[in-house]
Parts: C-alpha cells; sequence; structure tokens
C-alpha cells in the first residue's frame, strides 16, 4: 500500500505569520506569551506550543494580565478588543492576517457609506466564528450576519445592502447567496435597488479546491487532517468526500480506523486544512505505515 501526503496542505500564510509570531516571543525569553483565544483551529498545534510557554486565555483574563504578552491570532478582533488591551497595558503581538485586516478596512468603509444612506452591511459567514466577531465588530455590531440562503429573510429589502464574504467561505455558495438576494431585490423593488457584493473570499483557501480534489481521486482512501472547529476545513473536506466517498475526517492518528481499509486499498492520500500543521499529517502517514504495509 503506498501513502502519499499532499504536499499542497498544511498552514495558509496567515497561520504560518501567527505561529512565527508566537514562537518569536517563545524564543526570545520574554514574559509569558498569552494568546487571546486559541492561536489556530487545530487542537495538536495548540499543544504544541503550549508545552512551549504560551496559555490561552479569554476576554475576561485581559484584566488580570497587566504588563504581559498577549497575542491577537490570525482571524483577527474587533476594535474593543484593542481598547481593552490598551486600557489595561498589556504589551501587544498583532498577528491578524494581511488580507482579514484589509477586509475589515473594507467592511468599515462599507459600513459608513451605508450609514449615510440608512442602509446595512451584511456579512457571508458563520456566526460567532472568530474572524467573523472581527468583522460585525467594524460595524459596531450592526452587520447581518447570512450564514445561508434561508438567512436572507433578516435582510431589509427595503434598503441598500453591501455583501461582503468571510475569508474562508466558499465562493460558489457566494455566488448562489449574491444571486439569492439580487432576486430577492428585483422581487420587491423591481430594477431599482442598491446592492452590492464583494467577494472577499481568501484564494489561498479556495485556490486549493482544483488541486485537491484531483489529489482525492488520485487515492482509493483519504484522511482529512483538521481541527474540528476549522472553517476552512470543513469545507475542504467536502471537496474531497464529493469526489471521493472514502474520505474520512480525522483531527489526529488516534481516530483513525486502520482496519477499515488496511490491506484492501493500495494507496492513501493524507491531507488537510490550511490550519492543519504538516507535522501533524506526517504523525498520521507514520501511523499508518506502522500499521501497514506501504511505501512512504
Amino acid at each position: 500500500m503506498k501513502i502519499v501526503i499532499d504536499n499542497q496542505s498544511g498552514f495558509c500564510f496567515g497561520v504560518v505569520r501567527a505561529i512565527e509570531m508566537a514562537e518569536d516571543v517563545l524564543n526570545e525569553g520574554k514574559s509569558e506569551l498569552y494568546c487571546l483565544g486559541e492561536i489556530v483551529h487545530n487542537n495538536a498545534e495548540v499543544r504544541r506550543l503550549n508545552e512551549q510557554g504560551m496559555k490561552t486565555v479569554s476576554y475576561d483574563d485581559i484584566p488580570n494580565l497587566q504588563n504581559k504578552n498577549i497575542l491577537i491570532r490570525a482571524h483577527g478582533e474587533p476594535p474593543e478588543t484593542y481598547q481593552m488591551i490598551e486600557k489595561y497595558g498589556l504589551k501587544l503581538h498583532d498577528a491578524s492576517c494581511p488580507v482579514v485586516l484589509k477586509l475589515q478596512t473594507r467592511i468599515k468603509k462599507g459600513f459608513l457609506e451605508m450609514q449615510k444612506v440608512g442602509g446595512q452591511v451584511l456579512i457571508f459567514g458563520k456566526k460567532g466564528h472568530a474572524e467573523v466577531n472581527g468583522l460585525v465588530g467594524q460595524t459596531d455590531g450592526k452587520a447581518i450576519v447570512l450564514e445561508s440562503l434561508e438567512d436572507i429573510e433578516f435582510v431589509d429589502f427595503s434598503k441598500a445592502s453591501r455583501l461582503y464574504a468571510q475569508t474562508t467561505q466558499s465562493v460558489g455558495e457566494f455566488n448562489k447567496l449574491v444571486e439569492s438576494i439580487c432576486q430577492r431585490y428585483q422581487d420587491v423593488s423591481g430594477k431599482s435597488f442598491d446592492f452590492q457584493s464583494f467577494d472577499t473570499v481568501c484564494r489561498q483557501v479556495e485556490n486549493r479546491r482544483p488541486q485537491l480534489k484531483k489529489f482525492a481521486a488520485s487515492h482509493d482512501v483519504i484522511l482529512f487532517v483538521s481541527g474540528k472547529e476549522s472553517s476552512n476545513g470543513k469545507y475542504l473536506y467536502d471537496v474531497c468526500k464529493k469526489v471521493n466517498p472514502n474520505t474520512f475526517f480525522i483531527s489526529n492518528e488516534e481516530e483513525i480506523d486502520v482496519n477499515s481499509f488496511c490491506n484492501k486499498v493500495e494507496s492513501v492520500g493524507i491531507c488537510g486544512a490550511t490550519s492543519t500543521p504538516m507535522w501533524l499529517m506526517e504523525k498520521v502517514a507514520d501511523f499508518v505505515s506502522k500499521k501497514c504495509p506501504d511505501e512512504l
């Protein structure tokens, strides 16, 4: 049996930047480093950094961390978080992804424009997700978050709208949402309506889709490694699953049932989310190679 790791899988630029920033602080021997929320949606990587001295904290912990080092992860944060950090005198290390920061700026600008005309800002994303919370924060909490087509019922089609997307969403689903919103505006207002959409999906995730489809199709079994809370992980897993029904979502090697495929298939492909470290996929490959006869 052959075991192959997808060489295109692994951390995206934003996650690499955040982890390198955390490691730089830890390696320089500074005081403790506190990360506001899990640095990445992958428990194994979080544990690895925790073992190096990084601690994960919540907003409630900020008042007790005066003069300590605090890291803002790649997902970004709303303005009030920066205000709290400044208020309590923490030493800020901002690892917000540049793509997310640019999107925050665009949404802030769009919100100010909509305020002038009594309009609304719409965000296609997962409610409660860290990135989405940061985006909504640019609108004083007034943006309407749409998770699916059904949520357009919360849109006021008598008002102007500006639609943006969480960076890890699907372009295809975003386009379907745009089409549905336009149709509803036409039904309500005829041809005259003020609606603009902005495709702000990060291409580091979306561009992996074609390659990942080929990878999934080229192996008998796919082990997709990802944290269960990773939005892009769920999306990319679905990409694999639609191409190869024998795709299994796992968080680590302990979740692998080798009996379901060992000695039954010729090749196993291992891939993961943009929040999955390469070392974890290598660990999965090593586990499978020890349990089944293979070529790595």
